[in-house]
């Protein structure tokens, strides 16, 4: 049989590096940006890299360990854990907006910003219904493939409520709803951690079989080439955030063979540079996606109701790095303080 490489463990926490990174530069060009730039070429490919390089690939790598994450019970108050982190988020991220509605500078609905449906919505949800499912589901990697088909194409058939109960456009903007705050409904989102479990049962099952498809030099070029006529679909998309938010079966079955390219791309990638510190760096940004999400978007969320679509290039450029070297130094302040906290706890 054959030994994965050691460094291959490295490679998912690469690739959530490479994600949040995606993810930071996407919303300074929607919330930043002039319009000029945010509708130029170079607008476009940065909307494009923060669109399946980002949420759909950090799903699927959370998927892929959920199915030998801890016991039932413990993922159930993960998952409600992390839901209630996205409300929390919700609040802190906009609080500069949601005090300028509150002193009636602005005429919004406060509650499409308090309830937006973001990813770590999304990621607890998932966590909520993997975890229940793998008590049915087991390690069969078809029902599991069935499943995510299901949830895939749920949200083309499911009605869209249009009645006067309010309440009822939040509870729907979670599932399928195509509110203006759903941005990461669970159909068609659920579906990518549930590929990362279908692929984890795969490899589990077939290891030789998965290494010698990874270590061929022909699967980069076949992969490559099986994108090209499906990419200017892929990208009209991307591109466009309702409908990505919102995509078809169609989009899914394109975004699984992108994201095989695009993994197996930063898999090499991950190896030929496992020594370099960059590399490095990008991998503790990953071990420590969560906080760098949230403190990423509590500062930009908070800076762009004063500079929201008035940002040149160059500004543009100069606030990512701020923005990154800001958040690296909370990341390391938060994580000091929470290994204060533990040791005192051992202490007492």
């Amino acid at each position: 049989m054959n030994h994965i490489p050691e460094n291959r463990l490295t490679t998912p926490d690469f690739l959530k590096g490479i994600a949040v990174i995606c993810m930071i530069q996407v919303h300074l060009t929607e919330l930043f940006a002039t319009y000029d730039i945010y509708t130029s070429n170079p607008g476009r490919f940065s909307l494009f890299l923060g669109a399946i390089p980002a949420a759909p690939v950090f799903m699927s790598v959370m998927g892929y360990f959920l199915f030998q994450a801890e016991d039932t019970k413990k993922s159930l108050f993960r998952g409600l854990k992390i839901i209630f982190l996205g409300l929390l988020l919700n609040i802190g991220l906009n609080a500069h907006l949601l005090i300028k509605i509150y002193q009636g500078a602005y005429q919004f609905n406060p509650y499409n910003y308090i309830f937006g449906v973001d990813i770590l919505f999304l990621a607890g949800i998932s966590i909520l219904v993997i975890s229940i499912l793998k008590i049915f589901l087991k390690s069969n990697v078809w029902l599991w493939l069935l499943f995510a088909t299901m949830v895939a194409f749920a949200g083309m058939v499911l009605p869209q409520y249009s009645g006067e109960s309010s309440w009822i456009y939040y509870v729907e903007a979670v599932f399928w709803g195509k509110s203006d705050w759903s941005y990461f409904p669970v159909f068609p989102w659920l579906v990518y951690p549930l590929l990362g479990i279908v692929y984890q049962l795969i490899e589990t099952k077939k290891i030789p079989f998965i290494d010698k498809i990874l270590l061929s030099n022909y699967t980069l070029p076949v992969l490559f080439l099986l994108n090209i006529p499906f990419i200017k679909f892929g990208f009209d998309i991307a591109i466009d955030l309702p409908s990505y938010y919102h995509h078809s079966l169609l989009f899914v079955l394109w975004a699984i063979v992108f994201m095989a390219f695009w993994i197996l791309v930063f898999h090499r990638i991950n190896n030929l540079t496992i020594s370099f510190k960059i590399n490095r760096y990008i991998c503790w940004i990953g071990k420590n996606v969560t906080a760098f999400y949230v403190f990423q978007w509590l500062i930009i969320g908070n800076i762009a109701t004063s500079v929201f679509r008035t940002q040149s290039f160059t500004k543009l450029t100069v606030w990512f790095v701020f923005i990154i070297l800001a958040i690296s130094l909370l990341v390391l302040v938060w994580r000091a303080l929470q290994t204060k906290f533990r040791n005192r706890i051992k202490q007492v």
